[in-house]
This record gives structure tokens, C-alpha cells and sequence, in this order.
């Protein structure tokens, strides 16, 4: 019997998402837009953009090289080199900062440029999005709260500011909350309930608010 693989439909919204996680992620490993800027390689973006499509379209929804090729508007030989892009060799590159920008002043290289996104997918699958992007989230939840009128949500945020994501366990969280309130509860009794590991600072809110919900499901018999 054949088996025949097919690409998977996506999603406009989720593929755009995953690419700009990735994307984000890229830039993370080469050390963010100051050192980019710093080593006038601003230039290397639009390559970690398509290599970050490429790999998303491939590794998320099994797409064909034909397939990414139309999509993002590269030629098939392209797409199949960002695809055999090896990633440990990218992580020597990186290594070497300096000289891969020297080496590769105007532009990244199509290879290059494969091996940090497909580095940057697998982290990001790992639960380590880019700083940037936690710090964005950590912003704009904090923002949601304050505008909701949400007391505990934004003391959670205030709180708990400069931690590391993804958080594993809840004793990291219980080493920073360990004398507020979340809306009456002792930290311990929710943070302990909580599923891990927590990605971003939305699914934070997201895990605690659940908890509380069943709380007061339960005092209220509901």
C-alpha cells in the first residue's frame, strides 16, 4: 500500500504568527537589531524573513518545494537549499559574528540564512520565543490589565518582571509572588495548579485565570 503525504491547509493568520515567532527568533540568535546594526548587517533581514516562511510552510504544513517556491516568490533551487540548510553549522556561524559579517557583508547567504531559521523553529518549539517578543507580550498583557481594571493580573505582571520564559516549574514563580495575593489566594494553592511550561506572560494570565474560575466554580456550586 502507498502512502501518499499531502501539505496540510493553512491558516493565513497562524502561518504569519509562526513565521514572525520564528522570524523574531532569527534575529535573537545573531543577537538582536543593535548588533546587527552595529555590524551593518541590517541588510540580512529580508533572507532570515524567507528562510523563516520557507521553513514554517515546510516543517508546519508539509508543503512541497513547488509549493514554498510560488508562495514566497523564490526560485525551487532556492527553497531546496534554505531546506538542506544544515542548522549546527549556522550555530558555529553565529559563534563567529564578526566574521560571517565580513564574510557575508551584503547579504546572507541562502544557506545561512536556512540553518538560523531552522535553529530558531526548533527552539521556538521548545517554548524559547525571542525576548523581543516575550517583552512585547509582557507590555501589552500588562497594558490589558490595567485598562480590564484586573488588580491581581497586574500585580502578577509587576511582580513578576524580568523572569525567564518558559517557565518550567512553579517555584519560580512562587520565589517572586511569594507575598501577593492573587484575589485572596495564597500564590502557592494557584501557581501549583497551573500547567507547565508557560510560554508568554498571555498564557501566564491565561493558566491562573483558569484556576480561579474553578474556584469560584466550586465555592459558588456552580
Amino acid at each position: 500500500m502507498v502512502i501518499q503525504i499531502t501539505s496540510i491547509p493553512e491558516n493565513t493568520q497562524d502561518v504569519e504568527h509562526l513565521v514572525s515567532r520564528v522570524f523574531f527568533k532569527s534575529i535573537d540568535l545573531l543577537g538582536g537589531l543593535s548588533k546587527l546594526a552595529e555590524f551593518r548587517t541590517l541588510t540580512w533581514l529580508p533572507s532570515l524573513a524567507r528562510a523563516s516562511y520557507v521553513i514554517v510552510l515546510r516543517e508546519e504544513y508539509l508543503k512541497t518545494e513547488e509549493e514554498i517556491a510560488e508562495k514566497v516568490g523564490l526560485t525551487k533551487n532556492t527553497v531546496r537549499n534554505i531546506l538542506r540548510a544544515d542548522p549546527t553549522l549556522a550555530l558555529e556561524k553565529i559563534k563567529k559574528l564578526e566574521e560571517l559579517a565580513k564574510e557575508e557583508l551584503k547579504e546572507m547567504k541562502v544557506h545561512t540564512a536556512g540553518g538560523i531559521a531552522k535553529l530558531a523553529y526548533k527552539m521556538i518549539k521548545e517554548g524559547q520565543d525571542a525576548e523581543t517578543l516575550v517583552h512585547y507580550c509582557q507590555l501589552v498583557s500588562t497594558e490589558v490589565a490595567q485598562i480590564l481594571d484586573v488588580p491581581w493580573a497586574y500585580m502578577v505582571l509587576k511582580h513578576i518582571k524580568g523572569i525567564k520564559y518558559p517557565i518550567t516549574e512553579a517555584n519560580q514563580l512562587l520565589e517572586k509572588l511569594k507575598d501577593v495575593k492573587i484575589k485572596g489566594h495564597d500564590p502557592k494553592e494557584i501557581l501549583n495548579k497551573l500547567h507547565y511550561p508557560i510560554k508568554n506572560p498571555a498564557a501566564l494570565l491565561h493558566e491562573i485565570k483558569q484556576v480561579l474560575s474553578s474556584k469560584e466554580e466550586a465555592t459558588y456550586g456552580i
